[in-house]
């Protein structure tokens, strides 16, 4: 986003009175509503980009620039038509409401995107857990999995955890640290102590993979950490059935 930022703030400044000002010859001859509309186009335009302040911006510069350019009295910014006056403050608010919109559906994008990818991991951990290939090869494919869904600095593989009061993976979902339940999408996860993530099979602990958060705060959500879980399950599911070659520390 970075990369198209600054030239999308510059357009949603400059776009709407360059409209305005290529629309003034021809002001005498169509109705103010089609070229409110004509405005509202590009705020869409500024806001597909998912960038909120750009799209406020866009929309109340075309406002602005709409009442200069295209109200009578012209190149003046007082508004004498009841009318100009509520086409000016539906452009507007329109506009913002389209900003909120397009930042909400690139949202839903994202997320849907990010669930994709989830998925693809688990299943390629399954297929790889059914393929009965290297366990050592599963669990470094499983840490690199978790690591990027997680969004922490990294993770390890142990043979055996006793950590008791160590932060814990649970398999809901939830992060406890002994019995208090920590707020994760709040606070993140802890960054001063290694985090347990059980691996289990059929009832019986098979190891752990211990979670570093340590340089910078991870917020994963419910559904991120469900799935480093379910990944956990899987590596659980091949060590019920061979033994492993992999480092335990």
């Amino acid at each position: 986003m970075e990369n198209y930022r600054t030239p999308v703030l510059v357009a949603s400044v400059l776009a709407p009175p360059v409209v305005c000002a290529l629309l003034t010859p021809f002001r005498e001859h169509f109705d103010n509503a089609n070229a409110a509309l004509l405005l509202v186009v590009v705020i869409v335009a500024v806001a597909v980009f998912g960038i909120r302040l750009a799209g406020v911006v866009a929309a109340v510069s075309s406002a602005v620039w709409f009442d200069f350019f295209l109200t009578v009295p012209y190149d003046s910014f007082t508004i004498n038509s009841s009318n100009d006056v509520e086409q000016a403050v539906l452009l507007l608010v329109i506009g913002i409401a389209v900003t909120q919109i397009a930042i909400w559906g690139r949202g839903q994008q994202a997320k849907a995107s990010r669930r994709a990818g989830y998925l693809d991991g688990v299943i390629t951990t399954s297929q790889a857990v059914a393929a009965g290939g290297s366990t050592d090869d599963l669990i470094e494919q499983v840490r690199a999995e978790l690591t990027a869904v997680l969004g922490i600095d990294g993770a390890k593989f142990v043979a055996a955890s006793k950590r008791v009061d160590a932060p814990r993976l649970n398999p809901d979902g939830s992060v406890t640290r002994g019995s208090h339940v920590l707020k994760v999408e709040r606070d993140g996860l802890p960054t001063n102590a290694e985090i347990d993530l059980p691996i289990q099979h059929a009832g019986e602990h098979r190891g752990s993979f211990l979670l570093t958060a340590a340089t910078r705060i991870a917020r994963p959500d419910l559904e991120q950490r469900l799935v480093a879980v379910a990944l956990a399950d899987q590596v659980g599911a091949a060590l019920s059935t061979q033994e492993p070659t992999y480092p335990h520390l």
